[in-house]
């Protein structure tokens, strides 16, 4: 950049005041309009309404305010690389410059794609956007709830596809949709419809604009009252391509304000259709039924008094023949019993005649099997002292002989 040439006279004195007086003019008239790339640090909103903060880059610094009601279209966070558009001037009590802002914007789209990505994880993360939390649309509302600006496009076009398709009643919630105030506007009205509980679906609805105009619809502020809405809540902010984390925490998203309108209300065609079909699905259904009683009341044979009486004295005979039948089957089974216990006598001495010949036969065995009747046969058992048997030579001192008739002590 060419250096200006100076025009104050070196030996020329001026106060203090008056050199800063001299500077600010300086500084003012040669920057009265300048764009500066940077990004944004040290923000401060004042309790005057006045932001404060710091337009930075790798080489230096420049102090930046911008006065109330200047209107920011998205929320200043720390790092922000932002372009803004202002006049430079000097502040004479602390002897530096600075740069008061009339435009901000964020520093081209990529920017600001990069913004909304990280926001919408951290808030997909919170699980705001999951399809767990969805709530179906009513089918026929009676008062739908429209939050957007009174005079702009979005809310006339609704009203006209309302008119078209299925008149309502439409409560509006003004708010702005575009500015530093819009995105609080915007919440503060799903909040208001959801505390009032006086209105069947939301709509939340903007017409289309630049990534910049429609940041407002980004905001943290409105995403949360968005999931947070206990009745069902339809985005139709943009047109089909524009996509605002709205969008994905509303129940439903449209892709433009109209499209919103259609999704709420039915045509009335579609619903006089939808009554032609219901008439004639009952009305087949209820010719069906009547023919069926017809044919049943046709079947009926209606019967005299004479024959009923005799059917009913048949149905008696047959109860009398079934009753005989069982009780002589009562009878013999009884009789059959009877006959069994006459016989348990004879039963019983027949089974003691068994026990007694089986207890003779095992005497008998054990008479044979017993060590006597070896002994009967001209043997004998040698035991010692001990009483213990003998059974070789040379095992032991004999002190009894055991004989089939006796015990010998020797």
């Amino acid at each position: 950049m060419q250096k200006p040439e100076p025009f104050v006279k070196p030996d020329t004195i001026f106060s203090v005041t008056d050199a800063a007086t001299l500077l600010k003019g300086v500084v003012e008239t040669a920057f009265p309009r300048i764009k500066i790339r940077g990004e944004l640090s040290q923000i401060t909103r004042a309790s005057s309404g006045h932001i404060y903060m710091t337009v930075k880059d790798a080489g230096a610094a420049i102090s930046a305010i911008i006065w109330r009601g200047t209107p920011i279209a998205f929320k200043l966070e720390e790092g922000m690389e932002v372009v803004v558009t202002g006049r430079f001037t000097t502040y004479p009590a602390r002897s530096n410059y600075q740069i008061i802002i009339n435009e901000i914007e964020m520093a081209g789209v990529g920017a600001i794609l990069k913004m909304l990505e990280e926001r919408k994880q951290k808030l997909a993360a919170e699980g705001l956007f999951d399809a767990s939390r969805k709530k179906p649309l009513p089918r026929l509302p009676q008062r739908i709830g429209v939050v957007t600006s009174p005079t702009g496009a979005a809310f006339q076009d609704i009203q006209n596809r309302l008119r078209e398709r299925f008149p309502v009643h439409v409560l509006l919630y003004p708010a702005t949709v575009q500015g530093i105030t819009a995105a609080a506007e915007v919440a503060a009205g799903i909040e208001y419809f959801n505390k009032m509980n006086n209105v069947d679906v939301i709509i939340v609805a903007r017409g289309g604009g630049s990534l910049e105009d429609l940041l407002p619809f980004s905001e943290e502020i409105v995403v949360r009252a968005a999931a947070a809405s206990h009745i069902p809540l339809i985005s139709g902010v943009g047109h089909e391509p524009d996509w605002m984390l709205i969008d994905f925490a509303a129940d439903v998203r449209a892709p433009t304000p109209t499209g919103a309108a259609e999704m709420v209300v039915p045509t009335k065609l579609a619903l006089f259709q939808e009554l032609d079909n219901l008439w004639v699905r009952l009305s087949s259904t209820f010719l069906t039924r009547l023919s069926n009683a017809k044919q049943r009341i046709e079947a009926i044979n209606i019967k005299s008094p004479h024959q009923v009486l005799m059917e009913h004295t048949q149905r008696l005979d047959d109860l009398g023949r079934t009753m005989n039948i069982l009780i002589t089957n009562k009878i013999n089974l009884a009789h059959q019993r009877m006959d069994i216990v006459a016989n348990f006598p004879t039963i019983l001495q027949n089974r003691m005649n068994a026990l007694s010949q089986s207890v003779t036969h095992l005497g008998q065995m054990l008479q044979s099997l017993s060590y006597k009747s070896v002994l009967s046969r001209g043997y004998a058992i040698v035991r010692d002292a001990n009483n213990n048997i003998i059974g070789r030579a040379g095992a032991g001192t004999p002190a009894s002989i055991e004989f089939a008739d006796g015990i010998v002590q020797i």
